[in-house]
């Protein structure tokens, strides 16, 4: 049997899914002994902490030209002291290129098939990439695996089915026949789907697998070869899955340098001189606005572009507003806002939130958030798990910074004790009213735990603020609540209109950060937060080109 047939119902499910876009998730979030054995969580801490200190030889690339790492775990404020073998640029292309002639001639179905065992292998290793992802990330236990683990798998594994269905499309050959009279004229026609050559995915700190494994995993199934740069700080998580996405290859007898790992230091990088290699054609990125805009002036480069944006709630009615400020304190506090999807300007009338029971005024709102997150920070079951530590200490200098803001200061940032990791490197939400007149303070991202309250003259101004910030800066996600028709419809059309996602009126288990695999785009690609979506079909068909050959069909 193949991998490809073994595998075969999965990838069809997977395409499947990615029509019907309700609820589809072939890794199981839930770290359940039942679901990944008994033992796996205690052998995979300790394989976790078997790592720290040592060289990881797990990659089958050539002999390292150096050893490297600096990777420090935010919640002990320890380096790990892992070492990875490093290259120079022209040996990591080199590589690329010489295994590229091999994997571009592998038929799809068999680099389907390698893939996706390749992903059945990374489950294996879920929980050990769980610490992985703590230590370098600061995320907590549960977003840790999750994020990391099965929510990544399942992006991996949509953009194999995107690429599989995209290179799918149109057949390999036909017998065109065209009707002239008296004879016809007839061709044989051949179409190669030919990849771009060498991609190079440029990951980011705080999600070091779930915001890269799409990009690896989409320009592998579409022939491409590989060479993955994670950030300095958060090597280990992405590094166990490239070994084992080579495992798979040498297994199969491909040159593992189909998929390669380049590991550089902050202080020496290596990301413009690979981007900017001749022979580099695709680049994927997630990071700041100010090097994605310049990797998108790259000449010759297709890239793919997820920055940072300015993410708005627009608040004018609701039914019940203590579990509306339940659920934005939770978005707020979820991995003290070092996510993407986080909330930062909520849009407040200054006439106050219509509810049944009367309008709830802007004051009486602000206090009801800052409770709410004060009763997160506070409670040492929910706390410490929910808000994880700060990944950068540039971060909590960001936050002491927002303070300052001209404003009134709703709730200060603080620290609080992790009864696990006494060392952990945290802050707790910020939250600072501002004028709608201040733009300069809130037309741009504040990354980590800061939340920013604008009192505008009445709704029609909050969508109006919304609208202009994504556009302008560009935004990931939007939170809307309001219990008249007329102006959902208003706020999901100017929000269209900036190609802006919103989740309307959220209570309960389901926050505006999260976004789902095979169901939500993530990053619409049409405003300045990123020129990209996972996983739409542009995502993978820019990968590679359709080529045609024509040729006379003989006489016999």
């Amino acid at each position: 049997m193949t991998l490809f047939e073994k595998h075969k119902a999965t990838i069809t499910n997977a395409v499947k899914a990615l029509h019907d876009r309700t609820f589809f998730a072939y890794y199981p979030e839930h770290p359940a002994p039942a679901i990944y054995g008994e033992t796996a969580d205690a052998d995979a801490q300790a394989k976790f902490k078997a790592t720290l200190g040592k060289k990881f030889e797990e990659l089958k690339q050539p002999a390292a030209e150096a050893w490297i790492g600096e990777e420090e775990s935010p919640y002990l404020q320890e380096a790990l002291k892992i070492q990875y073998p490093s290259y120079s640029v022209q040996a990591l292309v080199d590589n690329a290129k010489k295994a590229f002639h091999v994997w571009r001639k592998v038929s799809v179905d068999d680099r389907a098939g390698i893939l996706t065992e390749s992903l059945e292998r990374v489950k294996q290793r879920f929980f050990e990439i769980a610490y992985a992802t703590m230590h370098t990330t600061g995320q907590g236990y549960m977003m840790a695996f999750q994020a990391s683990g099965p929510h990544a798998a399942d992006r991996a594994l949509e953009a194999i089915a995107a690429g599989y269905e995209e290179l799918q499309r149109f057949p390999s050959k036909t017998v065109w026949d065209k009707p002239m009279g008296k004879f016809n004229i007839q061709l044989n026609k051949e179409w190669r789907a030919v990849p771009k050559g060498i991609s190079v995915v440029i990951g980011c700190s705080t999600f070091p697998t779930w915001n890269s494994v799409t990009g690896i995993y989409g320009s592998l199934i579409t022939g491409n070869a590989v060479i993955v740069k994670p950030h300095p700080g958060a090597i280990l998580p992405i590094a166990i899955v490239v070994a084992e996405i080579q495992k798979v290859l040498s297994e199969n007898n491909i040159d593992p340098s189909v998929c390669q790992l380049a590991v550089d230091t902050v202080s020496k990088t290596i990301t413009k001189e690979l981007a900017e290699h001749p022979e580099v054609k695709l680049i994927d990125f997630t990071g700041n606005s100010a090097f994605g805009s310049y990797l998108e002036t790259l000449p010759g480069k297709t890239v793919f572009t997820e920055k940072t944006g300015v993410n708005s709630v627009i608040l004018d009615s609701v039914e019940d507003v203590d579990k509306v400020a339940a659920n934005l304190a939770f978005s707020v506090a979820l991995y003290s806002g070092q996510m993407c999807t986080a909330p930062q300007n909520f849009y407040i009338p200054e006439a106050g939130i219509k509810t049944a029971a009367g309008v709830v005024s802007f004051d009486e709102f602000a206090q009801k958030l800052a409770d709410q997150v004060n009763a997160i920070a506070d409670n040492p079951k929910a706390g410490p798990f929910v808000l994880g530590a700060v990944q950068n200490k540039k971060t909590c200098e960001r936050v002491t910074d927002a303070e300052k803001l001209p404003g009134k200061v709703w709730l200060k940032s603080r620290t609080f004790e992790n009864p696990m990791f006494k060392n952990a490197r945290v802050a707790t939400p910020v939250l600072i009213e501002v004028d709608a007149s201040k733009k300069e303070v809130f037309s741009k991202e504040l990354f980590g735990p800061i939340a920013l309250l604008i009192k505008t003259k009445n709704t029609d101004q909050s969508i109006a603020l919304a609208q202009e910030m994504a556009l302008k800066y560009g935004a990931i996600s939007c939170g809307a609540y309001t219990t008249d028709n007329k102006v959902k419809e208003k706020i999901a059309d100017e929000m269209s209109l900036a190609a802006t996602p919103v989740s309307f009126n959220l209570i309960g288990g389901i926050y505006m950060n999260q976004h789902a695999a095979f169901s939500d785009f993530h990053v619409t690609g049409g405003n300045p937060a990123g020129n990209a979506s996972f996983t739409n079909p542009e995502y993978v068909t820019k990968r590679f080109t359709w080529v045609g050959m024509r040729e006379p069909v003989k006489i016999s």
